[in-house]
């Protein structure tokens, strides 16, 4: 029997960095045929109020009929479909959260303008799931604190609650891990391993340099490990934040030669290379609710070293190291250095091979299939 093919209509507000990945990802290897309608990366937070309005006119526009809408949770799709009906028209709704605005942990700044009093986009995020057919999420880790999070998001309102809304959406939420291109990764494999032949490991630092990453504390250890005199090198790829040049500043001071790479990859080439090199992936996150650069890293061989909780388990279960304290992070780091195990690749790496597109879209087609 043929597979059903269906015509999806994906809107993605904040077209980049991992969200476009996983889009094209999706439209190139789906056997869905896929039509993008996205809004540039940038002003998340109008984003989540003015996308809906935004794309219910380029709907329209495109004059089509489609079996699915598959939304991002950056979006208020329940204004969305309000729109959408006002004109005559229904589809289903399938929304895909790659992180929510319930439980993303605020910055200092944040916190000190008592932001978490602000339940406007956690909200947005309720009325999402609650106007969806399909609720997924990138990790059960995300899906589980998203829906443990609402019943005291509601209970911060004053009457009609509607907390009978919840076993509903829970009932239409499931776990959708994260597609990659994992197996594009595997192009710039270096065919000779080279770690017999150097003297010291690489740690690498492939993420973001935001708050929510803590860089700071990634210095932090890095420091403590170079004051107990282990030889190391360090690559610093990712992203700058504003905020980071200080950061930056003093580890150029502080750990000098130490440093082989210190600016964002110039290319994908130039990333992958650098995952291939790397011996040593030290997180120090406070979110990530599925882990993308974590899991390219560990599927390169470096030897993962995470703080517990987050959805690292689901990746990793009993085959990385985990810590809970700062120095928990330095014994296990210390452990790879003087074991040696850092010279012989991440062998569990190989198994996130399940999360390459080629091995994962047929479950994706059959979920939305049956939306």
């Amino acid at each position: 029997m043929k597979a059903m093919r269906m015509r999806i209509c994906l809107l993605e507000p904040y077209f980049g960095g991992s969200h476009r990945r996983w889009a094209e990802g999706l439209k190139a290897h789906s056997r869905h045929e896929i039509e993008i309608l996205d809004l540039p990366a940038r002003h998340w937070k109008w984003r989540m109020h003015g996308a809906a309005v935004s794309f219910a006119g380029k709907f329209a526009d495109l004059g089509e009929t489609f079996d699915l809408v598959l939304a991002n949770d950056m979006m208020d799709v329940a204004a969305f479909a309000g729109i959408l009906a006002r004109g005559g028209r229904t589809c289903r709704i399938v929304t895909y959260f790659h992180e929510n605005q319930l439980t993303y942990p605020l910055s200092e700044r944040e916190r000190g303008r008592g932001d978490r009093n602000d339940l406007r986009y956690g909200f947005i995020n309720y009325t999402t799931a609650l106007a969806s057919n399909l609720v997924l999420f990138n990790s059960d880790f995300h899906r589980e604190a998203f829906l443990a999070a609402l019943p005291g998001m509601l209970a911060h309102f004053p009457d009609f609650r509607n907390s009978e809304t919840l076993e509903g959406i829970e009932a239409r939420s499931r776990t959708l891990h994260l597609g990659m291109d994992l197996g594009e990764l595997d192009r710039y494999r270096n065919g000779k391993d080279t770690r017999d032949e150097r003297q010291k490991p690489l740690i690498l630092w492939n993420h973001r340099w935001e708050y929510d990453k803590r860089p700071e504390r990634f210095l932090d250890i890095l420091y403590a490990l170079q004051a107990k005199g282990h030889a190391f090198d360090v690559a610093l790829l990712g992203a700058r934040g504003p905020k980071s040049r200080g950061l930056l500043r003093e580890a150029r001071e502080r750990l000098g030669p130490m440093i082989v790479t210190d600016s964002p990859a110039e290319s994908s080439a130039d990333y992958a290379a650098w995952l291939w090199r790397s011996d040593i992936l030290l997180v120090t996150s406070i979110q990530d609710f599925f882990g993308g650069s974590v899991v390219e890293a560990a599927y390169c061989g470096s030897h993962p070293v995470l703080p517990r909780g987050l959805a690292y388990g689901e990746h990793f279960g009993d085959d990385a190291l985990f810590y809970s304290k700062e120095e928990e992070a330095l014994e296990r780091l210390e452990y790879l250095l003087l074991s040696g195990a850092w010279r012989q690749p991440f062998a569990a790496g190989r198994k996130l091979a399940r999360y390459d597109w080629m091995n994962c879209i047929e479950t994706y087609d059959t979920v939305l299939g049956s939306a």
